[in-house]
């Protein structure tokens, strides 16, 4: 099965993280080892994970861009020991904003990347996305990981974060991306308040309606912590998983998560729930 296939394929995909870097948000310092984060990416492949997304820069709010090179020494280990052990059919994604690290990222045997800047920071990211036919993550972000929680402001936030994504995958296929490689993700948390966020996940269909992919990456998000009262990332796993169930229900493509089996459990009973809804309304249409 093609790439394309396999990320619109009707069934939900769990995107497992694998942070190798010193100073992630909730697991910084955990994965830097290539061991540690082969047998933690195998781990999520046993509990249902499709996809490993390996990063070697923190975009937490308030973190320092990384060079290419450090970010080539810490995920092309990583990405080489995944590529050789994992099962075939879970991909591999690299998370970065430059093509140089994804061209290392895409020999060592990644098939997707995965751009927080949309193409923006490096734009011969979107020529490497084309020639090398591969899928590419288009998210939206306000200002930079330095800067981008300092004050997040909007007059339409579901209007300004869709449109901006559209451009950007204009901008993709105009660099010869094919539309089937595209996938948006209005990258809650990034550059967005507590209501922000609030109002773009009760809009998710707004963004699949638009025929492209889409990714939500809501995993452990500090606005969810606000609201539960907790500060702890790791204790937002619930939180994490009721809006994985209302993304599935809205019709996006992959969740970006860290806890993989309590997120494959709500995206598949979701799913069958969904499944079941568009039953009946095949029956009704009859």
């Amino acid at each position: 099965m093609i790439l394309a296939d396999i990320i619109h394929r009707p069934k939900p995909l769990i995107m497992g993280i694998v942070n190798a870097t010193p100073d992630s948000f909730s697991d910084g310092g955990l994965f830097a080892d290539p061991e540690c984060a082969l047998h933690h990416a195998l781990d999520m492949v046993k509990n249902g994970a499709d996809i490993i997304d390996v990063g070697g820069e923190s975009t937490r709010p308030g973190a320092t861009p990384v060079s290419a090179a450090v970010q080539i020494n810490r995920v092309i280990p990583v990405i080489e020991a995944l590529s050789q052990s994992l099962p075939a059919d879970t991909l591999i994604s690299i998370d970065t904003s430059l093509a140089e690290v994804a061209e290392a990222a895409l020999n060592a045997g990644a098939t997707i990347i995965n751009d927080v800047t949309a193409g923006l920071n490096d734009p011969e990211i979107l020529n490497l996305a084309s020639n090398r036919g591969v899928s590419i993550i288009l998210m939206h972000m306000q200002g930079t990981p330095r800067t981008m929680q300092d004050n997040p402001s909007y007059v339409d936030v579901v209007e300004e974060v869709l449109g901006f994504l559209l451009e950007r995958a204009e901008a993709a296929k105009s660099a010869g991306v094919g539309s089937n490689n595209i996938i948006l993700d209005p990258g809650i948390g990034f550059g967005k308040s507590r209501d922000d966020n609030l109002v773009l996940l009760a809009n998710l269909p707004r963004f699949t309606s638009t025929g492209f992919a889409t990714l939500l990456g809501t995993s452990r998000k500090r606005f969810m912590g606000a609201i539960c009262n907790e500060i702890r990332p790791r204790e937002l796993v619930s939180a994490t998983v009721a809006t994985t169930a209302l993304g599935v229900m809205a019709g996006f493509n992959i969740f970006r998560v860290h806890d993989i089996r309590e997120n494959r459990q709500a995206a598949d009973v979701a799913f069958a729930i969904k499944q079941a809804n568009e039953r009946i309304d095949n029956l009704a249409s009859v």
